[in-house]
């Protein structure tokens, strides 16, 4: 049985878990660099894109807290907004909002059964079948362009830059939040290949602004600026910050930009949500002062210390004390080593963690290992996890050189009864840690905060 779509067309796609499932359905095509099937598509729809002011973000961390804050401040400032992201924590919905709400089941039901028959068609020639991640990217734009037309579209790149899906889109702004050793199986092996991936957003003429530090990856980005004579406004550089202080509820920082300077209190926590504030700040300074943005003080200072963002840094329970973060590369793992001394008092450190089999796990293991006295390892419920045993092989392998000689390893790869574990042996005075791919922080999350409706996934 078919209904209509109203076009006189019988619509392929029943309900929202079946359009769900077929978007989904597409993973098995991987992700597969390069923009023809989503420019085929764009073009199938008549380039809605085009209609669109997008704020393009890219960077190996950071990306999805500097969408965060960039949309909590243009709410409170009084614009609409569109911010598509990836991966979602705990709905499909989650990576296609209009005003920080997610899209509604039944829009996202028809806009799926528009791009169905587009899909098929594609799939059927020689470019093959669009991939999930380039037909949730369609979904988005078609969403923003004719259904919600927010003012501005805080727009997250998937994976790197240059041919990253997203960047079919012309934007008023670029962002490179920092660059990272991670995807290296598709970005490339050292940092300057990488930072050269996510400088494929730069376009010309658009300004961009970046935290980036490495020096080998400040000079790809310089370059790609100059190229396309595009205005670059990088940390250390046209802006700074400086952290001042934090408590339990948060940190202040101060910035200082070319157009003014500012004191900014925040609610996100560790000290690399400074630099991703400051970079937002930056970006919404471009916005106030090219394109006309009204940003008032009151609201500019509200957003930003109003921003929340799942699963970083998160504290999700009081007694014990849990504290979740989607630390999953090198750099996340060192930023959350540092961030924990700095913020929690602590006697034991518990940390529960559960990667996908495709990551850097050593560096990130000297990381933090330096600072834990349980470690339980577990596997997301994911089909890339990493075996519990393989991890805790790399794990003995370094043990001696960066682990407290009292580290005490458990093994439990069921995710649930190692949740348990941790509730059980973190005492008032200690603090328990859930660490490493959001799949798994995903799942935590729900269970502790008792979501039932949770998905998860890319």
């Amino acid at each position: 049985m078919s209904y209509h779509n109203g076009a006189g067309q019988s619509a392929p796609l029943q309900s929202y878990e079946e359009a769900v499932e077929w978007i989904n359905g597409l993973i098995p095509f991987g992700i597969r660099p390069g923009l023809d099937r989503i420019k085929a598509l764009m073009e199938m729809l008549g380039n809605p894109e085009r209609r669109l002011k997008f704020i393009h973000v890219a960077g190996t961390n950071g990306k999805g807290s500097t969408c965060a804050f960039l949309t909590r401040v243009l709410i409170q400032s009084g614009y609409s907004v569109g911010t598509f992201t990836s991966p979602y924590i705990t709905k499909f919905t989650n990576r296609f909002q209009y005003n920080g709400e997610d899209i509604p089941e039944e829009t996202l039901l028809r806009l799926a059964n528009r791009l169905y028959p587009l899909v098929q068609e594609i799939a059927g020639g020689e470019l093959g079948s669009p991939t999930m991640f380039e037909v949730s990217t369609a979904l988005a734009i078609l969403y923003y362009a004719q259904e919600s037309v927010p003012d501005v579209v805080v727009w997250e790149t998937g994976l790197g830059g240059r041919m990253d899906v997203t960047n079919i889109v012309h934007p008023v702004v670029s962002v490179i939040t920092n660059v990272g050793m991670d995807h290296t199986d598709i970005l490339g092996e050292t940092v300057a290949e990488i930072a050269g991936e996510k400088a494929g957003i730069i376009k010309p003429g658009v300004p961009v602004v970046s935290a980036v530090t490495q020096p080998e990856a400040v000079k790809v980005i310089k370059e790609a600026a100059a190229r396309n004579r595009s205005t670059l406004y990088l940390a250390g550089e046209q802006f700074s910050y400086r952290r001042l202080g934090g408590d339990e509820e948060g940190q202040t920082f101060s910035f200082s930009g070319p157009f003014r300077e500012a004191e900014i209190r925040i609610g996100l926590q560790g000290e690399h949500q400074c630099a991703n504030a400051a970079c937002a700040m930056m970006t919404l300074e471009v916005l106030r002062h090219y394109m006309a943005f009204v940003i008032e003080k009151e609201d500019l200072n509200k957003g930003f210390l109003e921003t929340r963002w799942a699963g970083r840094l998160e504290q999700v329970g009081s007694s014990p004390r849990i504290v979740l973060d989607g630390a999953h590369n090198p750099e996340g793992a060192e930023s959350l080593a540092k961030s924990l001394p700095q913020i929690y008092e602590y006697r034991k450190l518990n940390l529960m963690m559960g990667m996908l089999a495709n990551k850097h796990h050593e560096p990130y293991l000297k990381h933090i290992l330096p600072i834990v006295d349980t470690l339980i390892l577990t596997e997301p419920d994911f089909r890339r996890k990493m075996d519990a045993n393989a991890l805790r092989n790399i794990v003995e392998q370094i043990r001696e050189k960066y682990a407290k000689q009292t580290l005490q390893i458990i093994i439990e790869p069921d995710w649930k009864n190692a949740l348990e574990l941790l509730k059980s042996r973190t005492e008032a005075e200690d603090l328990g840690v859930v660490s490493g791919t959001l799949y798994l922080i995903a799942d935590v999350r729900s269970s502790l905060l008792g979501l039932s409706d949770a998905e998860k996934g890319w």
